[in-house]
């Protein structure tokens, strides 16, 4: 069976600076802005990791979870009820993303590192 861990989440936050001060403060987390994709990062020791980001609905953070074939796994979402949010797409240097709902409304990432 393949592995499917949390590898990241997204916090939804109007104020980014505010959010990476505050949690920074709170846990200690290491934080960086990059401006150039409206989106600052967030990690500590154990992680996952992720970003603090202005899209997204505040309250509704969005987890993502590792898989070596994101089409695939969308297919397979869809073919279990959900349905498509965002196909996969790249994160340039990075690696890929895509989205899908679940049938009980719940949104959930997948993510594929570019060295994998």
């Amino acid at each position: 069976m393949a592995n499917h861990p949390i590898v990241h989440v997204d916090i939804p936050a109007r104020d980014r600076a505010t959010a990476a001060k505050f949690y920074g403060d709170l846990f200690g987390w290491q934080t960086h802005d990059h401006p150039e994709m409206d989106y600052t990062t967030f990690s500590d020791e154990g992680g996952p990791g992720g970003g603090f980001t202005t899209s997204g609905e505040p309250g509704k953070p969005l987890i993502y979870v590792a898989t070596a074939d994101i089409d695939a796994s969308l297919a397979k979402a869809e073919s279990l009820g959900g349905k498509i949010v965002q196909p996969k797409m790249e994160i340039p240097g990075v690696g890929w993303f895509g989205i899908f709902s679940d049938p009980t409304g719940n949104t959930i990432g997948l993510y594929t590192d570019r060295n994998q």
